[in-house]
C-alpha cells in the first residue's frame, strides 16, 4: 500500500473511532502528515487536555502518551509501538526524586515533562523546554530548587534565574548531546550568514554559539520573525520537515545530521494503522500515581493557559 493511501485508510478509520492523531516534531514525515496536530511536548499536552476526541493516537514516546492518560483518564490513548521509549527518562525514578527531597526538604521539585508518571508524581510541578524558566518564577517564596531530570536545561534555566538555588539531576538527551560545538562552528564556516537556533537540550557550549535557544515549538515562529534566508537548527533532525514545510522558500541545516532520536523513528504508518485498527497499545496509570502527577502536570498547564 503506498503512503498516500495509507494515510486515507488511517484518516477514515480515526473519523470512525472518534480518534485524533498527534504527532511529535521529531516523527517521520508520512507521520507528522497524517497527523491533526503536530507540535512540541506543551502544545501536545494542551492538545490532549482539550480534545473531545474519545480516543487518542499519540506518536512518540512513551512519557508523552503517559501524560495523555494522566491528563485525560477517561479517554483510551494508545501509542503505536510500546517500545518507543525515552532514554532520559529512564536516567531516573521515584526513589531518585524521594532521596533528593529528604537532602533537601526546603527544595520544590520541577519535573521536565521527559520523565515517567512515577517520577512526575514525586515532583511539584512539571515544565516543558519552552516554559521551564516561566515554572521556576511561578514558586514564589521557594529559594531552592530540584530540577529533574536534564542538566542541560537545568543549567539554561538556572542561568536565567540567578536568584534561585539549582539542584540539578545529571540526565541528559542522547540525541541532543551528540549536536558539539565543532558541529556549530562548521556549519556557520559554511554558512557565515545563517542563524543559528538550538534546542535547551543541547550542551551549554552549544547553547553559547546560538543566536536563539528555543523548544521545537517555538521555532517555526523564529522562522517567520527572522526571515534568514538560511537557519542552522541544532535539534533531533525530524524538525526540519516542519520547519520546510512551513517555510519552503528559507534553508533549513541540520546543525550535525546524526542528531537522530531511534525511539522516535519507531512510529510508523503501519504501525499507526494497526494500533487504530486494533486498539494497540493503551496506555494506563495507575491511582494514586496518576492523581499525583496530574496535580503537577495540571499545575504547568494553569500557567500556560494564562498566556
Amino acid at each position: 500500500m503506498n503512503i498516500s493511501r495509507l494515510i486515507n485508510e488511517i484518516k477514515d478509520i480515526a473519523k470512525r473511532k472518534n480518534a485524533v492523531i498527534l504527532a511529535h516534531n521529531y516523527q517521520l514525515p508520512e507521520v507528522q502528515e497524517v497527523a491533526d496536530f503536530v507540535g512540541d511536548s506543551l502544545e501536545l499536552s494542551l492538545k490532549a487536555s482539550e480534545t473531545k476526541a474519545e480516543v487518542i493516537i499519540f506518536c512518540g514516546v512513551y512519557f508523552m502518551a503517559e501524560t495523555a492518560a494522566i491528563i485525560s483518564p477517561s479517554k483510551t490513548v494508545l501509542i503505536p509501538d510500546h517500545d518507543a521509549g525515552c532514554p532520559m527518562a529512564g536516567m531516573i525514578n521515584a526513589e531518585n526524586v524521594r532521596e533528593l527531597k529528604k537532602q533537601h526538604p526546603q527544595a520544590k521539585v520541577v519535573c521536565y515533562v521527559n520523565s515517567s508518571a512515577a517520577v512526575k508524581a514525586e515532583s511539584d510541578i512539571c515544565c516543558t523546554s519552552s516554559n521551564a524558566l516561566k515554572v521556576v518564577n511561578s514558586l514564589q517564596g521557594t529559594t531552592e530548587v530540584i530540577f529533574i531530570p536534564d542538566k542541560y536545561l537545568g543549567s539554561y534555566t538556572q542561568l536565567k534565574a540567578p536568584d534561585m538555588k539549582f539542584i540539578i539531576w545529571e540526565g541528559y538527551c542522547p540525541t541532543h548531546v551528540r549536536i558539539t560545538s565543532d558541529d556549530i562552528l562548521k556549519m556557520k564556516r559554511k554558512y557565515p550568514e545563517a542563524l543559528v537556533m538550538v534546542h535547551p537540550e543541547c550542551r551549554s557550549e552549544v547553547v553559547k554559539l546560538a543566536n536563539a535557544v528555543i523548544s521545537t515549538g517555538s521555532m517555526s515562529k523564529y522562522a517567520t520573525e527572522k526571515a534568514a534566508k538560511e537557519i542552522i537548527v541544532g535539534t533531533e533532525v525530524g524538525m526540519l520537515h516542519r520547519l520546510k514545510k512551513e517555510h519552503p522558500d528559507q534553508e533549513f541545516i541540520p546543525a550535525n545530521p546524526q542528531a537522530v532520536c531511534s525511539n522516535m523513528k519507531l512510529i510508523t504508518l503501519e504501525k499507526i494503522y494497526w494500533s487504530l485498527q486494533d486498539m494497540l497499545y493503551p496506555v494506563k496509570i495507575e491511582e494514586p500515581v496518576r492523581s499525583k502527577a496530574k496535580l503537577a502536570i495540571d499545575r504547568m498547564l494553569s500557567l500556560s493557559r494564562q498566556d
